[in-house]
């Protein structure tokens, strides 16, 4: 074949550097792989096609899988998709299988970055033709049917709903944009604050604070030495890594891998919707859908390989129609530009050993990423051995740096961090549950453009109903997810009355 003679030595070398530099960008607090591909792609102008775009999607790849480290050992999200990471990855690492659950998370998103660039290469042309098929209205329902993972995910329904909303109310501050089907002015805020929140708050530092500085709050209010003495003690604990965890979890592995690259070829949606309908379906299939949130394998494996197979979903519609799927494509459009080409439906045709090589970069990363992450990460779980009043300070440095580069020095969203670490402690409080609000906060505002620029498009409600047979499949999702959450909280509540 053709391309093989375009695959240098620096081809691999720059995949795999791409791969490792990324998982960085991804471990570290506020730092994303959209923010690692953006810094990265002016030094494509001087490298070749090939040997750019292996560096590029190295990156890619690499952020992508890095989030899961700071969501399982400090219970901050590295990249958005990793929400659902936290919900079983805190939990074990507070049990001592800190090393267990990020060797889980790593096999998991191997299966799932390689799914989803072998769906990408065999289906990509087939795939992005359904995936365009899709109106307003499914990617509502979409949205719609993600957003029902607020019932089962809440420990009282009633609470959880009302924190699902919470997040949603926020997610529509700001300035209602034209293009979305509003008026253009601004809404839900008082006038001093119209300069600050014109685009509503951003999500990362939202994440960060909710998730990061809150649990740092927390943890102060425990005392430092108490806290610090108590995760070396954990750390000596708990059960070792065994491959025999995945036995009765390839079901999971397919489903979950299958969600995200389904999820990456629908542009707008993103890897955190992939990620939570991943996780959702797990729960509503699982044998014990109450222990999940408490530190269960099948958790890991159904978010970790969900947001990695939207690496190769997102790719799908960047290349078959020259629409991106999420953020990080979008950035990936700067490569070809400043390659001089254009991708779209005659990309791959006319470019086929690009494709090939490309195809070959993506499975080259993720297995890079497997092995330096899989066997290096005693060491990486070894930063909970490191005392709290030294750890804390470092991290809440990283978390400020990144709020104010993520928008590249909005000082703005600094505040923002520290907003919603203060407000997230505060709703441990007062009961308010920060997984079904947080989920409300990403969902919110894409189900709002959905819905509106459906009723645009049609003109009247009835649209969502009868729209089409894929609409109607969605809406028997959506009624079947929400009795099974209702089943699941019937059921929590025998087992822990049995307990009692």
């Amino acid at each position: 074949m053709e391309f093989l003679e375009l695959l240098s030595p620096a081809f691999f070398l720059l995949a795999a550097a791409g791969a490792i530099i990324g998982i960085v960008f991804g471990a570290i607090p506020g730092m994303t792989a959209t923010m690692a591909v953006a810094v990265c792609l002016p030094l494509t102008y001087t490298l070749g096609l090939q040997e750019g775009l292996a560096l590029l999607l190295g990156l890619y790849v690499g952020g992508i899988s890095g989030g899961l480290v700071p969501a399982i050992l400090l219970n901050i999200p590295g990249t958005p998709s990793s929400i659902t990471t936290t919900f079983d990855g805190y939990p074990m690492a507070q049990r001592g299988e800190a090393e267990r659950a990020l060797k889980i998370c790593i096999v998991a998103s191997l299966v799932g970055g390689v799914f989803s660039a072998l769906v990408l290469f065999f289906f990509a042309p087939v795939l992005a033709d359904f995936a365009i098929k899709f109106s307003y209205v499914e990617k509502f329902l979409m949205i719609f049917f993600a957003l029902t993972v607020i019932a089962s995910l809440s420990k009282n329904i009633v609470m959880g709903v009302f924190s699902g909303l919470l997040g949603v109310l926020l997610s529509l501050i700001g300035s209602y944009d034209v293009s979305d089907g509003g008026n253009g002015e601004y809404r839900l805020m008082l006038p001093f604050m119209e300069p600050y929140l014109a685009f509503g708050f951003s999500l990362l530092p939202v994440l960060i604070g909710l998730f990061g500085i809150s649990t740092i709050i927390e943890e102060a209010e425990k005392g430092a030495k108490e806290s610090s003495q108590e995760d070396k003690v954990n750390l000596t604990k708990g059960k070792p890594f065994r491959f025999s965890v995945f036995k009765g979890q390839v079901g999971n592995l397919l489903r979950s891998s299958s969600i995200g690259t389904f999820i990456g070829m629908l542009p707008g949606i993103g890897g955190s919707a992939a990620s939570i309908l991943a996780y959702t379906q797990q729960k509503n299939l699982s044998k014990q859908p109450h222990k999940m949130g408490t530190g269960e394998p099948e958790g890991l494996v159904a978010s970790e390989s969900a947001n990695n197979g939207l690496t190769g979903g997102a790719l799908i519609p960047l290349l078959s129609l020259g629409i991106p799927g999420d953020s990080t494509t979008a950035v990936l459009i700067g490569a070809f530009t400043l390659q001089g080409l254009q991708v779209g439906p005659l990309f791959i045709g006319e470019n086929i050993d690009t494709w090939y090589s490309m195809i070959t970069a993506l499975m080259f990363a993720n297995v890079v990423m497997f092995v330096v992450m899989f066997y290096a990460i005693r060491y990486i779980a070894k930063v909970v051995l490191i005392p709290k009043f030294i750890l804390y300070p470092i991290i809440v440095m990283m978390c400020t740096v990144g709020a104010y580069a993520i928008n590249y020095g909005i000082m703005f969203d600094v505040w923002t961090l520290f907003i919603f670490g203060v407000a997230g402690w505060i709703f441990t409080k007062i009961g308010i549950e920060v997984a079904p609000l947080v989920i409300g906060f990403i969902l919110g505002g894409s189900a709002e453009v959905y819905f509106v620029k459906s009723l645009e498009s049609y003109g009247e409600y009835t649209v969502l109903f009868t729209k089409s047979p894929i609409a109607m499949v969605l809406w028997g999702l959506i009624v079947l997810s929400i009795v099974v959450s209702f089943m699941i909280h019937k059921k929590s509540k025998q087992h822990s009355g049995e307990s009692k």
